[in-house]
């Protein structure tokens, strides 16, 4: 996966405001990729653009060979449903739906048939057996977000992708969700990505990318916590 730079501009009333600034970043499969950075630093701007979710002004963006900035909306939307994985600070489930259905319908939209079994046995993986009937109100922070994890983890993703996944948790529950995001994905050799202001988990991972101003000022490798 690798991401050429390249300024990504908004426009804000009359004036051109550059989110990123020539970043050029390549990640290997398997790896474990933490950014961080303060607010406003372009952290998860980058997120958005490397994951899909978000269109640069210029630039590439390619994963597993492909310039995902040349697919339209169909092939986008494909690609992500296969390959990707994503994990968001707000958990984003659909509050009408169950937490076993939250789970269920994507891969039902992808014509997976054996969508139902693989809701309940990723449910069961994260620790809640017997909550698949529960709506998302009915449901704490920390089980919301196991629910978000196993509907990541369906598609069997190559990639996950992270972000803030801890900042609506308590530390011990935010430690409990990541130790299984990293074990999953460990098990897999898939490759997780991190936006995240907790140094932590910065350095549980291989790489660490800070940000700063749009710009990524500094890189740490070192071996896996």
């Amino acid at each position: 996966m690798d991401h050429h730079g390249d300024p990504l501009v908004h426009r804000l009333g009359d004036q051109d405001v550059r989110a990123l600034t020539d970043v050029s970043l390549a990640i290997e499969p398997g790896v474990f990729l933490a950014i961080d950075g303060p607010s406003g630093s372009g952290k998860s701007t980058l997120l958005g653009l490397i994951a899909g979710l978000d269109a640069p002004t210029a630039g590439q963006i390619l994963i597993d060979g492909v310039d995902i900035t040349r697919l339209d909306e169909d092939a986008l939307a494909r690609l992500r449903g296969e390959k990707i994985g994503f994990v968001f600070q707000f958990f984003h489930l659909v509050p009408s739906l169950t937490a076993l259905e939250n789970i269920q319908v994507p891969m039902e939209i992808a014509g997976r048939r054996d969508a139902r079994q693989r809701a309940q046995a990723l449910l069961d993986e994260v620790g809640l057996h017997d909550r698949g009937h529960h709506y998302p109100s009915q449901l704490s922070g920390g089980e919301q977000q196991r629910v978000a994890l196993a509907r990541a983890l369906a598609p069997e993703p190559a990639i996950i992708f992270a972000d803030e996944p801890t900042g609506n948790l308590d530390e011990k529950t935010g430690k409990e969700i990541m130790d299984l995001l990293f074990s999953k994905q460990s098990e897999k050799n898939a490759t997780l990505v991190i936006v995240t202001h907790d140094l932590s988990l910065g350095n549980r991972c291989d790489r660490l990318i800070r940000m700063r101003s749009g710009e990524a000022q500094a890189e740490a490798r070192k071996a896996r916590a």
